[in-house]
């Protein structure tokens, strides 16, 4: 039995079009879409709203926000397998629960707030840190769509622990029939250009050999099928795959500790050009 993809909604615009990519993603894996509600989503990002005058119920906005989801989901592919669930909990809680029994969560980078797209929600915060399978943030211009978009290629972060960041990008690329590029950021240590007694530039070229070393074992299980263009870069992880991204349709990234982002997916979250999954890595 194939795990569905989880997608969260709160009836704000972009959660709306999470609900159009998450479609795309789940048609794209032939897997179940599970849209899911949390009726305790304004205490974050939608207290305001809730204490307009005249606003229906908390079930009833519920009720319409899940039923608008899942007909513009089918509307969008009419096979696909769409189910809806208001959870009793807090978004970024209901979100994390249901991860444990899903392939994928996607959410949009911000909720009902209004604040401005360049930051990011507290809840795709928190569910990106918490969650148990991969996490995708829409950052970006996505077009509203998983596939076919303007940039097509994967970029995927390789670090230290890279095996289940670097299956999760084959397997992308390979359904999107797109390449991947790897990237491996490398920095040069300031006293060592200045004070190491061999000539210029050659402790640089020390570090990027090294760089492109860990690259080449890193990918050493690559598929076959999938095409593989390896980059080494100069700078610090957290301003290399950024800049990445603005040439991708999705940048796949790693988070080593539960319940928390690290400083490089921190920075990759509220400066990614395009969506970001964020995959929980075992070591």
């Amino acid at each position: 039995m194939y795990l569905p993809l989880v997608v969260g909604v709160d009836g704000s615009e972009p959660s709306l079009r999470a609900v159009d990519w998450a479609a795309d993603e789940a048609a794209l894996h032939a897997v179940p879409l599970w849209v899911v509600f949390g009726d305790l989503w304004e205490r974050y990002e939608g207290a305001a709203l809730a204490r307009e005058p005249g606003k229906p119920s908390t079930d009833m906005q519920a009720d319409d926000i899940l039923a608008a989801a899942a007909i513009r989901a089918g509307r969008r592919h009419p096979d696909l397998v769409v189910t809806t669930e208001t959870v009793p909990d807090e978004a970024e809680h209901a979100l994390i629960c249901a991860g444990r029994n899903a392939s994928m969560i996607v959410m949009g980078s911000r909720g009902r707030s209004g604040i401005a797209d360049r930051l990011l929600g507290s809840v795709s915060r928190t569910v990106a840190a918490g969650s148990d399978c991969p996490a995708v943030v829409l950052r970006g211009n996505h077009d509203n769509r998983a596939i076919g978009g303007r940039n097509g290629r994967i970029v995927v972060g390789v670090g230290e622990v890279s095996a289940s960041v670097l299956r999760l990008a084959f397997m992308e690329a390979r359904l999107r029939q797109v390449p991947v590029a790897a990237v491996r950021a490398w920095r040069c240590p300031a006293h060592e250009t200045i004070d190491h007694p061999l000539p210029a530039g050659e402790p640089a070229r020390r570090y990027e050999e090294r760089a492109a070393r860990e690259l080449e074992a890193a990918l050493e299980d690559a598929p076959p099928d999938v095409a593989v263009r390896r980059y080494t870069v100069e700078g610090p992880a957290r301003a290399v795959l950024p800049a990445a991204s603005a040439e991708a349709g999705l940048l796949v990234i790693g988070r080593r500790t539960q319940g928390r982002l690290g400083r490089v997916a921190h920075a990759v979250l509220h400066r990614s050009a395009c969506p970001v999954v964020v995959v929980p890595e075992r070591t």
